[in-house]
C-alpha cells in the first residue's frame, strides 16, 4: 500500500501546473499528507538578455518575482487545506532544484505537469518533467492536460487559480 506523506507539486503557473496542484491537493487529502508547493525562479544571470533587461537592480527584481510567486502559490490553495501546505520559491535551475528540493525534504511523491512537448521543440527546450523523473529520489507523477483525468473539478471549490 502506498501511503505518502509528503508530496511535491512544483509550478510555472502553467495550465499544467495548475492540473498537477489539482492531483496534488486531493492526493494529500486522501492520505492527509503534507503538501509543498514550489516554484523555481529560472537564475536570469544564466541567461543572455540579463544584463541589459533590466533598470532596476537585477536582484531587486528576482526578489519581488519570488514573493509575487509566493502569493500566488498561497492563492491557488483553498482555505480548508492551508494548514498542510509549505509554499516556496527559489532562483535556481528548475529541475536541479525540484530534485534538491525532494531529497532535503523527504519528499514521497512528486506531482508535476508536463506540457507533452515533442520533435523540435523537445530538443531545443529540453523537459524538465522527464529530468526529474530519470532522477527523482521518489516516484514521479506527471500530469498532461488535456487528458483523462480522475481528480474531479469540484474537489477544489473555492481555490483560485488567477494570476497576479
Amino acid at each position: 500500500m502506498i501511503s505518502p506523506k509528503t508530496i511535491l507539486v512544483p509550478s510555472d503557473f502553467s495550465e499544467c501546473s495548475d492540473e498537477a496542484l489539482r492531483y496534488g491537493l486531493e492526493l494529500a487529502r486522501r492520505f492527509d499528507a503534507s503538501l509543498h508547493l514550489l516554484h523555481v525562479v529560472q537564475d536570469p544571470v544564466t541567461q543572455p538578455w540579463a544584463a541589459e533587461g533590466f533598470s532596476a537592480p537585477l536582484f531587486e527584481v528576482v526578489e519581488q518575482w519570488q514573493r509575487q510567486a509566493e502569493a500566488r502559490l498561497r492563492a491557488s490553495v483553498p482555505d480548508a487545506d492551508r494548514h498542510r501546505v509549505t509554499v516556496a520559491s527559489v532562483v535556481a535551475t528548475p529541475y536541479a532544484e525540484i530534485l534538491a528540493y525532494a531529497a532535503a525534504n523527504d519528499v514521497d511523491l512528486i506531482v508535476m505537469g508536463t506540457h507533452g512537448r515533442s520533435g523540435v521543440s523537445h530538443m531545443l527546450l529540453g523537459s524538465i518533467a522527464e529530468r526529474v523523473v530519470r532522477r527523482a529520489p521518489c516516484p514521479v507523477l506527471t500530469v498532461r492536460r488535456p487528458q483523462h483525468g480522475f481528480v474531479e473539478t469540484e474537489a477544489l471549490v473555492g481555490a483560485r487559480f488567477s494570476s497576479l
